[in-house]
């Protein structure tokens, strides 16, 4: 099987390629950068140059787009982020459109942050948000659309900030409980959504392997844990104090408007994932830190 990703030299196309590899499939990169012989490089605009390599893949993952843990968010930098996710996405479905052999499956990554940053518990049958994030995943999501009317199983990955050791938001609520100055990060009551690395890439490996798999899917832990709660246990993991509250304020003057990934949060659910059978290997903030930092 030849898969095909998107913005996979990244965190998460990293680990899913090295999980695709580990099962004997052939995966190549599509990059801007050149690279070895399974990388094929593209301007993410365009089909120029590498449109009909997709004639050979059996699955596309597009995980193309600036990491939004990039800050300040000036309106250039969000224009960035949308161009980064838009265009590739874009060029992804016009390649398979002009495709002689079509791809069976199509992975499109976008985010939990669909459902805005407010109100009651969502599951994926929520309507969106109408803040920055929400309004920047819908685009991500309708960049892809139309491969489904080419008759493509597409399935969308809604998903939560990904625990990893690597991750810039984890370093940031990790970073000052190792320096012994960790504590509430504003109220701390705001929702933290997470999903640990290892369920992140065996939900997409499930999920890919069942044939009637399709539409969106939330990636995210079921335990519904507030920044209070994760970073307390984070605390306790790696034997540092919980005391030291940092104010709102600080963080909105370090971080600007990105300050909303950390200060603000909508507790979600992951119903469909659960509803198709899929068992976290890490459903809770305890088991997934002891995992990472124990």
């Amino acid at each position: 099987m030849n898969i095909l990703i998107a913005g996979g030299s990244g965190l998460l196309g990293t680990a899913l390629t090295k999980s695709f590899l580990a099962d004997g499939y052939t995966v190549y990169n599509l990059s801007r950068k050149p690279g070895g012989a399974n990388t094929i490089q593209w301007d993410g605009r365009t089909t120029a140059g590498w449109g009909q390599r997709i004639n050979e893949m059996d699955v596309v993952v597009n995980l193309a787009g600036l990491s939004m843990a990039s800050w300040p968010w000036t309106a250039a930098k969000k224009k960035s982020f949308e161009d980064s996710r838009i265009f590739p996405g874009l060029a992804l479905a016009q390649a398979i459109r002009e495709a002689t052999h079509r791809p069976s499956l199509f992975v499109q990554v976008s985010g939990i942050n669909y459902y805005g940053l407010h109100g009651a518990p969502s599951d994926e049958s929520t309507p969106p948000g109408d803040d920055f994030p929400a309004q920047l995943t819908i685009k991500w999501e309708e960049s892809t659309k139309s491969v489904e009317e080419l008759g493509v199983r597409r399935i969308i990955l809604r998903t939560a900030p990904v625990l990893a050791r690597e991750n810039v938001i984890v370093k940031l609520i990790a970073l000052p409980v190792q320096f012994f100055v960790g504590g509430p990060l504003g109220s701390g009551k705001q929702a933290f959504p997470w999903i640990h690395i290892k369920d992140w890439v065996g939900a997409v490996r499930y999920l890919a392997a069942k044939e009637k798999a399709n539409g969106v899917y939330n990636f995210i832990a079921p335990a519904q844990t507030s920044l209070d709660e994760f970073t307390r246990i984070l605390a306790k993991v790696i034997h540092r104090p919980y005391w030291f509250p940092v104010p709102a304020f600080l963080m909105r003057n370090v971080l600007g408007e990105m300050n909303v990934m950390i200060l603000e949060g909508r507790f979600s659910q992951p119903k469909r994932l659960i509803e198709s059978g899929y068992e976290f290997q890490f459903p809770g903030p305890q088991e997934a830190l002891v995992d990472l930092f124990g």
